[in-house]
């Protein structure tokens, strides 16, 4: 399928979106839309997998019949089943009931089936705890049919949830069902979505073009980026990992350049949020081997595997991308002035945890990984702990890139951003400053990068190449003389420099020209006298 049609698919189920939601708030909506697109996926990579396990003595049912073919074959053979199951397990790692296949549920709904809702209900909780076996709990904690959003009674939430599964059935039916093809429609949606919620989308989502940014940085070699993508990644994580959209986005560069990741984690506090990654990571075809998705709080350091004391079995990442929430208000404790991410640094202060997040992503980057983060501008210059923090950094050489944003880029805010790029063994000795401020492409809501902009952008920090108004290495004698100031415009301006101008030429050209008018009024005057008149 090819790009374009998978753009289609996302635009046919935001349409449909557009259309239901009526009076719904777009939040438990959004919830609803993806969740069924969820099982869509589930039931039809399921299906298509039985089709292969069981071959020819997979039912062949007439056009008329609307019955669901595995659920035939499971009434049929009742004394295979547990070993059929085994095997599903082993091979695609998940097993669903017939009777919760979307295909079953989308009949149920076409014959405005009163048991509808409460089929559901028992499908999300049959795959929450058994169809992974126990892997997903509460993967559908945040979707409550019963909900008087739904409607006020029973039978009009049942009825309502047949229309909704009706036109999502109908208009999607044509569209093809791999993981890629549905894996981008609720990228697409969930961009969307994001579109539409403002300040809050910045809780579960970045923007494709920053996302690409951050995702080829990390693949690249840390060492000589020259040299391009790594051929694998053992581990990528992202601490503030939202909808998941940022570690798809580095699976899929390296991937598309030969290579392979092992195993990506993520991290994320808000609990919607972090069903719709764990989501993401099965609609985008990964097992749920291939993947680890934890629910608590990063600043709090809740995750028991990054809480390792024991050095040498410390967890540590090839790859580190994250867009933290900006400028968040946090209360340490006495007690994380000895935490091993901050002890070396201190702590950041309680009006702003950026360079919090900052240490806790650098402290697990492993010796040969590369750090890519977005943050507001204020961590480049603002003084007091963040200075200390800053300055510690540089002099260490763990800072090896800033980059600079234009603003209005991100649906949660309007102020420009940047990305720091960190080493833990970096080779150069300088700091490469890009300022790409004023590259973007306006829009009415959003400002874009384009794909030029993107490659100028990657093909800079790649080459380490200085550019006029646009990008600069910066020695660190320069930056201490700066007092470890960050601030991009002192080292890259995209002012254009004034023409100087020659105020003695400029004088003596004055001079010329009051010279010529007085012989031109002169001659003019010896007209004038011939004439009998008036002189000028």
């Amino acid at each position: 399928m090819t790009k374009k049609e998978q753009q289609q698919l996302g635009k046919t189920l935001w349409d449909i979106a557009d259309n239901l939601r009526g009076a719904m708030n777009a939040d438990d909506f959004r919830d609803y839309m993806l969740s069924f697109l969820f099982l869509r996926y589930l039931s039809a990579n399921y299906e298509e997998s039985a089709k292969k396990e069981l071959g020819r003595d997979y039912p062949q049912l007439s056009e008329n019949d609307n019955r669901n073919p595995l659920s035939v074959w499971y009434k049929a053979n009742e004394a295979d089943v547990v070993d059929f199951e085994k095997q599903m397990r082993r091979k695609i790692h998940y097993v669903i009931e017939p009777k919760y296949l979307w295909s079953s549920i989308t009949e149920m709904a076409r014959t405005q089936n009163n048991e509808l809702l409460e089929t559901l209900n028992r499908g999300f909780d049959y795959i929450e705890n058994q169809s992974f076996g126990n892997a997903f709990q509460g993967l559908f904690s945040e979707i409550n049919l019963n909900s008087e959003k739904l409607g006020k009674t029973h039978p009009d939430r049942n009825s309502k949830l047949c229309v909704i599964i009706q036109k999502i059935s109908e208009g999607i039916k044509d569209f093809s069902t791999d993981s890629d093809t549905l894996g981008d429609a609720y990228e697409y949606l969930i961009g969307q979505f994001a579109a539409g919620s403002g300040k809050k989308a910045g809780e579960f989502y970045t923007p494709q073009q920053i996302s690409s940014i951050l995702s080829e940085i990390v693949t690249l070699d840390s060492q000589d980026p020259t040299t391009g993508p790594k051929s694998k990644l053992e581990r990528v994580l992202d601490f503030a990992s939202g909808s998941g959209s940022l570690l798809l986005n580095v699976r899929k560069r390296i991937k598309e350049n030969g290579g392979n990741v092992g195993k990506i984690y993520g991290q994320e506090k808000n609990i919607t949020t972090y069903n719709l990654a764990r989501m993401n990571m099965l609609l985008h075809g990964m097992k749920d081997t291939e993947f680890e998705i934890f629910h608590g709080d990063t600043l709090l350091n809740q995750w028991d595997d990054l809480n390792e004391m024991n050095p040498a079995k410390k967890i540590e990442f090839d790859a580190i991308v994250a867009n933290p929430p900006f400028s968040l208000r946090w209360e340490p404790n006495e007690a994380m002035a000895e935490d091993f991410r901050f002890k070396s640094y201190g702590l950041a202060p309680k009006s702003a945890a950026d360079f919090a997040f900052l240490l806790h992503g650098f402290h697990f980057l492993s010796q040969n990984g590369t750090m890519a983060i977005i943050l507001p501008h204020g961590v480049l210059f603002r003084g007091g702990a963040e200075e200390r923090i800053r300055t510690k950094l540089l002099k260490d050489n763990n800072i090896d890139t800033v980059i600079g944003l234009p603003s209005n880029l991100f649906y949660s805010t309007g102020i420009p951003v940047c990305i720091i790029v960190l080493k833990k063994c970096k080779k150069e000795d300088d700091v490469l400053f890009i300022n790409a401020s004023d590259h973007f492409e306006k829009g009415k809501r959003q400002n874009t990068l384009s794909e030029e902009h993107f490659e100028k952008i990657i093909d800079t920090y790649k080459y380490r190449n200085e550019l006029p108004r646009y990008s600069r290495r910066v020695s660190m004698e320069e930056i201490a003389n700066q007092g470890y100031n960050l601030n991009i415009s002192r080292y890259v301006n995209t002012s254009i420099e004034e023409e100087k101008i020659d105020l003695k030429e400029v004088n003596q050209k004055l001079i010329d020209i009051n010279k010529r008018i007085e012989e031109a009024t002169n001659k003019h005057n010896e007209f004038l006298k011939e004439l009998g008149l008036p002189l000028i």
